[in-house]
Parts: C-alpha cells; sequence; structure tokens
C-alpha cells in the first residue's frame, strides 16, 4: 500500500497543486476540510489523486478543530498506516506547532515551533532580523512623514484574518496618511509606516529541515497583481535569483526555521515573512519542483531526497480569472503595456492555468463554475 499523506484545508488553491504533486509522485493523498469554512462544493475533491475528502464538523476557529483534526489522522492510520500530514491553512499550521507532540504520535509533519511562527509573522521583528544580516529592508517612518507615497500596514495582519490586498495601505499624501493609519491602527496597535519601494516583486519559496537545511526552493518574479496597485500575484514566472534565495534562506536561518516558507522581495528590499503555504504554490507544480515531495520525505526522516533547486525557470503560471482582472485594472491605471502583455498571454496561453492540469481537468471546471456563479 502507498504512503498515504492527509492534504489539510481542501478549499485553497494551494490544496490540488500538492495532491497533484503527491498523487503523481504515487503517495496515497486524502484531504480534509471542515464544513462551515467552506462550500459543499471543493474542487480539488473532485482530483483523479484524491482518494477522498473527510469534512470535519464545525470550523479551524473552533476550540474542539485540534481533536476533530487528531480523529482525521486516527481514522487515516486505521484504513492506511501512519500518514504524512500536509498543512495548508494557517490555523491548521499553528495547531501543529502549538500540539506538536500531540500529533507527532500519530503522524510526520514539519513545522517550525509556536514562537518562531509569530516572529516571522511580525514584520517589524523581520525586518530588525534582515537589517542585522545586511539585508536591505524599507526604510521605517517614525512620526508623520515628510514626503510620500508610504506603505501602512500592520504588525501581523494575517493575525486578524486579512486578505493579503487588506494587509496595507498607500498613503500618496497626509489626508491618506491620516486615514490609513487610523485604519490600520485597528489591528494590534501602531501599524508600521515605511518607504514605498519601486521594482519587481520577487518570491522566494524555501523548505527548510530540521537542522537547517534547505530542502527545496523557487524564485518566482511577479508578473501582473490584483489589484494592480499590489494585490495577490495573478501572474508569475519562475526565475533564478542566487541572491536573493540566499538571502532568504540566511534570514530563515537565523530564526531557527523548519517547514516551508515565502519571504517576499521588492526591488532590492526584503519585505516580510509568509511562513506558511503561500498564494502561488502551484508554481511549484507547473514548474516541476518536488517541493511538495521533499516535504514528506523530510517530514519522515528519510533522506533520498530530489535536489533543492529542480525547478523549471522560465515558467508562467496565472489563475485566469484573477489575471483577467488585473489586466483590466492595468488599463483602467494607464499601465497599456502590462496589459496587453497579459491579453496576450491568455489569448495565446502562454501561462499555465494554476487550478488546471492534462489528465485531472475536472477540479478546474468546477472551480470555474463556482466563481462564475459565486458559490
Amino acid at each position: 500500500m502507498a504512503d498515504a499523506v492527509i492534504v489539510t484545508d481542501a478549499k485553497y488553491r494551494a490544496a490540488l497543486a500538492a495532491v497533484r504533486s503527491l498523487g503523481e509522485a504515487g503517495y496515497t493523498v486524502i484531504l480534509t476540510q471542515t464544513i462551515k469554512d467552506s462550500p459543499e462544493t471543493i474542487p480539488a475533491s473532485y482530483s483523479v489523486h484524491a482518494a477522498e475528502t473527510l469534512r470535519l464538523e464545525g470550523s479551524v476557529s473552533d476550540e474542539s478543530y485540534k481533536e476533530r483534526l487528531k480523529d482525521a489522522v486516527l481514522t487515516v492510520s486505521r484504513k492506511y498506516g501512519r500518514p504524512a500530514l500536509f498543512p495548508i491553512g494557517a490555523v491548521t499550521l499553528a495547531t501543529l506547532a502549538e500540539h506538536e507532540s500531540e500529533f507527532g504520535e500519530l503522524c510526520d509533519f514539519l513545522v517550525a515551533d509556536p514562537d518562531t511562527l509569530r516572529d516571522l509573522n511580525d514584520k517589524e521583528t523581520v525586518a530588525k532580523a534582515a537589517q542585522r544580516l545586511s539585508i536591505r529592508v524599507p526604510k521605517a517612518i517614525e512620526g508623520t512623514p515628510d514626503r510620500y507615497p508610504v506603505i501602512i500596514k500592520p504588525r501581523c495582519g494575517e493575525k486578524f484574518g486579512l486578505t493579503a490586498k487588506d494587509r496595507y495601505v498607500i498613503a500618496a499624501n497626509r489626508e491618506d496618511y491620516e486615514k490609513g493609519f487610523a485604519a490600520m491602527s485597528r489591528y494590534g496597535g501602531p501599524p508600521l509606516v515605511q518607504e514605498k519601494i519601486d521594482g519587481d516583486g520577487i518570491g522566494v519559496s524555501v523548505l527548510m529541515g530540521r537542522e537547517g537545511e534547505t530542502l527545496s526552493y523557487i524564485c518566482h518574479r511577479r508578473l501582473r497583481e490584483y489589484p494592480a496597485t499590489g494585490g495577490p500575484s495573478a501572474c508569475c514566472v519562475s526565475i533564478r535569483d542566487e541572491q536573493r534565495a540566499a538571502d532568504a534562506v540566511k534570514l530563515l536561518r537565523s530564526f531557527g526555521f523548519r517547514g516551508f516558507a515565502m519571504v517576499e522581495f521588492k526591488g532590492d528590499a526584503l519585505l516580510e515573512v509568509n511562513p506558511r503555504i503561500w498564494g502561488s504554490y502551484p508554481l511549484t507544480y507547473v514548474s516541476g519542483s518536488s517541493f511538495a515531495e521533499n516535504y514528506v520525505k523530510a517530514a519522515k526522516g528519510r533522506s533520498d531526497l530530489a535536489a533543492a533547486d529542480d525547478y523549471k525557470a522560465g515558467v508562467k503560471m496565472h489563475f485566469i480569472l484573477s489575471d483577467l482582472a488585473a489586466c483590466a485594472d492595468c488599463l483602467r491605471r494607464g499601465q497599456t503595456k502590462k496589459a496587453a502583455a497579459g491579453f496576450a498571454d491568455i489569448l495565446f496561453h502562454r501561462a499555465a492555468e494554476g487550478m488546471d492540469a492534462k489528465g485531472d481537468r475536472r477540479p478546474y471546471r468546477t472551480y470555474l463554475r463556482l466563481k462564475l456563479l459565486k458559490k
């Protein structure tokens, strides 16, 4: 019988990419999803690589979530043997970190401790650590800015459940600053105010082992975002960037981190760390990275991992509905070249769809139907 892997929080797009990577590698993949946190239909459940989906009562925010997740692990163990657990959602990740010994008796996984996750989610803590390592970060501004634009953001927007586009405000003048500062102050006290950095958005996604070794990594550049002013990635491309990769690993290692994280850069400055699975994670699948399988092998203590940098550079990936919205937003803002490049990528199929895969089309069709019907 093939080794079993539980992929949690199946409603997320990243879950489908993990299912495909692990299924194609020969694992038996079981999904979990809390009922209150998702619609009845979950696209990833329709993947040919998903053996079954376990629907858990309640929500991840319930006090009982830990016990329900443990029950799901026990159910899988009785049927398939001791599984590995691949956490997609931030709450599931935090639950494993806080109760590592309990879950460690039941399954295999690789996550950082709660203090490390907290520190990496704190933008000010990350900025200070980067400066100590001689990694450039945006200049922090104390008091009322004397020049604009500036970025205003909570120290940890994720802690308050903010979506990516709601975790910051761009202030172009004093009035914007005062409104933005007041709005962001609702999330954990006085927010950070930083200079606005121009340049390409670069992400370095890293899998770190228990001894701080680099097990997998992949670099990408954002091509389009929605909203165009700096929302989540709508289209990105895998690249080679050894300097930023080295800086990302150096930073994560300084925290004693283990597990998966995405380190974000803008231009030559480090912005923040997402110590969990990230939005553009499906790029690991479409670019041929062994990210997911290396995670499972490392969690189980195996040493036969694929090369850390086994991905293909130059592979574009998009989410077509977000990309169409991004292109339209670029047009509205006068960014005609970027919009034209985006429409060409879409029209001539120059970017892989992050939800689609040859031989596994049903999840994508289901995803489109749900999005278009707003279910």
